[in-house]
């Protein structure tokens, strides 16, 4: 069983006093189509994920948990499903609220860690395997089984909330009352089939980077993969490529900083690379330079029609950059080569054999209604009182930001552009990779942290937003020292702005505080 390990610190103002029923006592608890396997009370720090290694490291949050009682159950909704998915509820300090965890890539594990954290803070929590176990870029559990692939795309995530929220109101002899849900990626394409499917599930939900259009993405992926079957790109390039970047792009919004702000302004041409003599690391072949106008074109038919938005230049370098999601290495070892050749029903299985014309058709056909998030009418959610949180960084190498942008503007244009300001927001992150990393600032609290100032956390300005109706503007983002540690000091904070604002150099004092920054119109 893989298991994930994210981070995140929940907290909250409000609290209430325990009035809980017995935890052992939930293991009768009868529900539609699931039954409780286990129900017991876990003493305070004797909580250890299972299958965990014996490093420090990964065991040490779990030592400073508090006592909980952890829930775990299967939820059949098909007679080809076996939904796994725990919940936890604090023994004390219950703040009042449900927050639901959302999976990355394929899924297929329980998320422990960051359940782990929203009980640190006062949360009751479930998450789910979405009805397989199986490492995040392996989907051959997916072939021959039409419902586990329902399972994945929406019915899992929703049959847990549904699940959960009648444990909560067991255990604590009340509904909790307001239900979040916040994740990015796979988790941020999971948010919006809620918000769009499942209106009722959450109060307040978060969609970071979401894979909403997951069928398209694909396409995207198998176009990289055919440009650069023609002419790889090595990994030592890539650096020659951002630098180039950075020089025609960098200083369009008056600050040389190695952030550019809007990629789609800059006037950056690849053909600046191409080697006019001998090849080496600082330039790129012909054939290269055609490969790299492919991937920030993105693919599109015989016709020419686009089929899904190209990756934006900026942010090629890093840990989290093109080498660990398109180039690689080699070829075999992107992310993209692993998802577009993990066994998922419906993929093709010799992806340079892909024709965008005949074979994506089929692929929209077989999977874009179970997993595509794009339904632009969220009328329901906003009915009930719904608000919603979107946000993607514009160096992302994994999900083109482009394709947030879009789908927001979608919501715009179905419900118009006073309506959809009542309940939903979108920001983009200068800099950002995916869900994180990347040369611009990238902390911002997109789950609860133990920052209550909703003008620094994103997850914070959520709950506000729902419960007191205050609507976000401006949310500052920090960029740490080193890496993603807080502890080394904070090297740079700028104001993330409500789409299509942008944070604007006010011309007197550091460009590395967010103060002398503010949110205009472009």
């Amino acid at each position: 069983m893989r298991l994930t390990y994210l981070s995140i610190v929940c907290v909250s103002a409000v609290t209430v006093p325990l009035l809980a029923a017995p935890c052992d006592g939930l293991a009768g608890l009868k529900l539609p189509d699931a039954e409780i396997t286990s129900a017991r009370n876990v003493a305070a720090g004797g909580f250890v994920p299972p299958g965990a290694p014996a490093n420090e490291r990964v065991l040490a949050p779990f030592k400073t948990l508090p006592e909980f009682c952890r829930v775990q159950g299967v939820i059949h909704p098909s007679s080809d499903s076996h939904v796994e998915f725990e919940v936890w509820l604090p023994a004390s300090g219950w703040n009042n609220r449900y927050l639901g965890i959302g999976n990355g890539g394929l899924a297929g594990s329980i998320v422990y860690g960051s359940m782990a954290d929203a009980l640190r803070f006062g949360y009751a929590s479930s998450s789910t395997d979405t009805g397989h176990q199986a490492a995040g870029t392996d989907g051959k559990w997916s072939q021959g089984h039409p419902e586990k692939v329902t399972d994945y795309g929406y019915r899992a995530i929703h049959e847990t909330a549904v699940k959960s929220k009648a444990i909560v109101r067991a255990f604590y002899e009340k509904d909790a009352a307001k239900s979040y849900f916040s994740a990015c990626s796979n988790g941020g394409r999971q948010a919006l089939m809620e918000a769009q499917r499942y209106p009722a599930d959450y109060d307040g939900i978060i969609a970071g980077a979401p894979a909403a259009a997951l069928t398209r993405i694909g396409a995207g992926y198998i176009w990289n993969l055919q440009a650069l079957a023609a002419a790889a790109i090595p990994a030592a390039k890539l650096s020659a490529i951002e630098s180039a970047v950075l020089a025609a792009c960098d200083a369009l919004d008056g600050i040389a900083d190695g952030v550019v702000d809007d990629p789609r302004k800059c006037q950056y041409d690849p053909d600046s690379l191409r080697c006019a003599a001998a090849e080496s690391d600082a330039c790129l072949t012909a054939p290269q330079v055609a490969a790299l106008k492919k991937i920030y074109q993105g693919p599109r038919n015989r016709a020419g029609a686009q089929l899904e938005p190209g990756f934006q230049p900026g942010g090629e370098t890093g840990p989290q950059g093109w080498q660990s999601w398109i180039t690689g290495t080699d070829q075999a070892e992107s992310a993209e080569h692993a998802f577009m050749t993990s066994g998922m029903e419906g993929t093709p299985q010799d992806f340079l054999a892909f024709d965008f014309d005949r074979d994506f058709k089929r692929m929209e056909d077989t999977l874009a209604p179970k997993l595509n998030a794009t339904n632009p009418d969220l009328a329901a959610f906003q009915a009930r009182g719904g608000k919603l949180i979107l946000y993607h960084g514009w160096s992302d190498p994994a999900l083109p930001p482009t394709g947030t942008i879009g789908y927001y503007q979608s919501v715009v244009t179905k419900l118009g552009q006073k309506s959809a300001d009542e309940f939903v927001r979108l920001y983009m992150l200068p800099g950002m990779q995916h869900c994180g990393g990347g040369p611009g600032p990238n902390y911002f609290s997109p789950l609860p942290t133990a920052e209550q100032d909703p003008k620094q956390s994103m997850f914070r300005a959520l709950e506000q937003w729902t419960e007191k109706g205050t609507a976000p503007a401006g949310i500052v983002a920090s960029k740490f020292k080193t890496g993603g540690n807080p502890a080394s000091g904070v090297a740079r904070t700028r104001p993330l702005c409500p789409y299509p604002q942008t944070a604007r150099y006010q011309g007197t004092g550091s460009t590395d505080e967010a103060a002398n920054f503010a949110c205009e119109a472009r």
